[in-house]
């Protein structure tokens, strides 16, 4: 399956509906090493389909009964050839910095970010805390790329498993 090249952004209505910000409620997302996690499901991203972000350039819900445990969480597909895309090479589907804000990381802090507020950059895909983030990642992402995988060790190091 191959991905698409270059940036994409999410539709401005998606970012219109959750008011460009998203703030998880207390409880809604805790960390594990490496991905952002809902602490009631055990859902990665909240459920929507990694590979959709790359076959249909928009986050699309996948459904529970197609899943795949990795990295210590459920994740969920919209169909079985996006299951076996995404088992037969997890990294190149997963959010970048397990769903945290590229932005917050560049800055040294670990904010999760939200499946709707997203960027495909340099085929990776990446999550945001607002359009506000996105739009200054978008905007210079080497730049904040650079900084954020030299700083992610040491985020990473202040999660909470």
């Amino acid at each position: 399956m191959r991905k698409p090249r270059g940036l994409m952004f999410m539709g401005g209505l998606l970012a219109g509906l959750w008011g460009g910000i998203y703030a998880p409620a207390p409880g809604d997302a805790a960390t594990t090493e490496y991905i952002v996690v809902d602490r009631q499901t055990g859902l990665a991203i909240s459920g929507f389909d990694p590979v959709a972000y790359f076959t249909e350039a928009a986050p699309k819900v996948g459904k529970a009964e197609i899943e795949f445990g990795f990295a210590g969480a459920t994740w969920r597909f919209r169909n079985e050839g996006n299951r076996a895309a995404f088992a037969e090479d997890p990294d190149v589907y997963m959010p970048r910095f397990g769903g945290y804000d590229p932005v917050a990381i560049a800055r040294g802090a670990s904010v999760p970010g939200h499946p709707l507020i997203w960027l495909v950059s340099g085929q990776r895909l990446y999550f945001f805390y607002s359009a506000k983030e996105r739009a200054s990642f978008a905007a210079e992402p080497e730049r904040f790329i650079e900084t954020a995988e030299r700083r992610w060790s040491e985020v990473k190091r202040a999660l909470t498993p």
